[in-house]
């Protein structure tokens, strides 16, 4: 069951989001983004991620410049999202705010679907 303090917690941060936070908030919301459907802090066991979508398993984590003092934390809680199935990217504040393009590129590759190759070693079509 999940902790309700925690859930109250991740509802209190979405009214005070970063402007990082917000600015890839309104390119990833409603389905606008890959049509991929992403919930920000959403609670995943433990933690509260940034966003996540469950189709494809992705969640992406926005990090301010406190997260240079928490390596050994994220690292924890990375391991403990792939072990759920969800693939990680982190970005910088300041890559998101500075270069939004580039960050949305990154996740679009995160979120298009391998090729299939073929039993002869060919690309599907």
């Amino acid at each position: 069951m999940r902790d309700a303090r925690l859930t109250a917690h991740a509802r209190s941060m979405r009214t005070s989001a970063t402007e990082a936070e917000t600015r890839l908030w309104l390119e990833l919301r409603a389905k606008r983004f890959g049509g991929a459907k992403f919930r920000r802090q959403k609670v995943i066991g433990p933690y509260i991620v940034d966003f996540a979508a469950r189709e494809p398993m992705l969640v992406i984590e926005v990090d301010g410049d406190t997260h240079a003092e928490q390596l050994g934390y994220d690292a924890e809680r990375t391991r403990y999202l792939q072990e759920q199935g969800y693939d990680v990217i982190r970005f910088a504040n300041n890559d998101v705010v500075g270069n939004l393009e580039g960050v949305l590129e990154t996740i679009a590759k995160r979120l298009a679907p391998l090729p299939t190759l073929s039993p002869e070693g060919e690309r599907a079509r």
